[in-house]
């Protein structure tokens, strides 16, 4: 086989995979990320000075006598303009350029590493949420029926709250008003005074249970949703219900409410995401990437971005359009239960599997990964991540898992980037999806 045979077939080779992890990545997308439309406006510039060069060349030597005449060294082979935008360096200029940014090397951080573990429910711990104000104390609910309230210092118990009689599904915590607010399978959601320690209203409507509860950061509203698959909004003084959202085809198993438009965001077994304007009661727009039910999604603390999943599959969004940002590198971890992102930009999911996985977030590199430990006297099969949140200064994760445990997870103080690097980081990891 020849020389030039081999080049073109290794040319042809190259062209077809820049094709395919072109289409690939970004086929799905209406408009590419600004800094690929930089990139494309180059090529193009590359493209037309290499056309006017060869128009050039056809009717007068000239340019090729002064590119030699300053570059002598490069006379007899060939010009100095074919060899700087030659066909090949044309062609290959989009991905040299998107590999350039892919490869440059995520944040370090310290890896995480087990410092307590709560037992006290009788049954899996479905959903944790930290108190926003003080960071002192955070409450769990449970399959038990119950509600747990915990010190974070110590890890004690404070207070009990019982009232619903099936699963707690969800918490909502308000940082205006001494209230807590639990979604239930018993298809109510219950406000709970935490200065009386007793539940002071009941919000019926739901049709079925209710899976997750969320509260307005600047208006006086409760936003539920459930297995009923709409959306509903409440007064939360007068109990009244101020609107129902409807277009989901499934239930309904996540939703964050944001201060501005879209200002409720759901994820659902239909496995679309749905950014919702409440002032119009419709969806501003639907997203459809995701193959399979998205079972959480989770605001960045800091930026207007938010993070989705399902199984294998970790995304995260700009925030209001829910463009495209980034694809996580998860491939193998299986059902991701629970999303929670901290101010460091570090990303947690937790997996039906119990494994833990962590990100950064503005790479999309797992830097971390591990099986949680179930407690004594579980088994093996009961080990499995089913909520999570990060405190208020993002240095310290809780879990709530199926072994009835709570875990308190911290930063390893002591760690460095030569003691601890972390897993490798494979830019084209991150790009690929199935």
């Amino acid at each position: 086989m020849t020389d030039d045979l081999l080049h073109n077939i290794k040319n042809m080779a190259d062209k077809t995979y820049v094709s395919c992890r072109w289409n690939q990545q970004f086929g799905h997308m209406k408009e590419l990320p600004q800094y690929l439309e930089d990139v494309v406006n180059d090529r193009r510039t590359v493209l037309e000075r290499y056309d006017d060069y060869k128009r050039d060349a056809a009717t007068s030597d000239s340019i090729t006598k002064q590119l030699v005449k300053v570059n002598p060294e490069n006379s007899g082979n060939g010009s100095v303009v074919s060899k700087i935008y030659g066909p090949e360096q044309i062609n290959h200029s989009i991905l040299a350029r998107h590999e350039q940014l892919a490869s440059q090397v995520p944040a370090w951080h310290s890896p995480w590493e087990l410092l307590r573990v709560i037992h006290g429910h009788i049954g899996w711990v479905r959903c944790v949420k930290m108190e926003p104000v003080d960071n002192e104390w955070f409450a769990t609910g449970s399959n038990d029926t119950t509600i747990k309230v915990w010190d974070l210092a110590s890890g004690k118990l404070k207070i009990t709250l019982a009232g619903h009689v099936m699963s707690v599904r969800d918490l909502a915590i308000s940082d205006r008003f001494p209230y807590l607010f639990s979604a239930s399978e018993d298809k109510t959601v219950k406000c709970w005074d935490l200065e009386k320690n007793q539940a002071i209203r009941d919000y019926h409507g739901h049709l079925s249970g209710v899976h997750t509860v969320d509260l307005h950061p600047t208006l006086d509203l409760v936003v539920t949703a459930g297995r009923d698959s709409v959306v509903r909004l409440w007064d939360i003084r007068t109990r009244g219900p101020v609107m129902t959202l409807a277009g989901h085809k499934g239930p309904i198993n996540k939703l964050r409410c944001i201060p501005v438009d879209p200002q409720v965001v759901s994820c659902s077994t239909d496995a679309t995401l749905r950014l919702w304007d409440i002032s119009t009661g419709k969806t501003i727009k639907t997203l459809t990437h995701h193959k399979r039910s998205i079972r959480d999604v989770s605001l960045h603390p800091t930026e207007f971005s938010m993070v989705s999943a399902c199984t294998n599959d970790v995304r995260s969004w700009k925030l209001p359009e829910g463009s495209l940002l980034t694809n996580f590198e998860s491939t193998g971890t299986g059902i991701i239960n629970s999303l929670s992102v901290n101010a460091d930009d570090v990303l947690f999911a937790g997996s039906d599997n119990g494994t833990l996985s962590f990100y950064d977030y503005k790479s999309g590199h797992k830097y971390q990964s591990f099986l949680t430990q179930e407690a004594p006297g579980s088994l093996e099969s009961e080990r499995g991540i089913l909520t999570s949140t990060f405190d208020m200064t993002g240095q310290r994760l809780i879990t709530g898992e199926t072994d009835k445990s709570i875990k308190l997870w911290k930063q390893k103080e002591d760690a460095t980037p030569e003691t601890d690097p972390g897993l490798p980081w494979n830019p084209d990891l991150s790009s690929q999806r199935l």
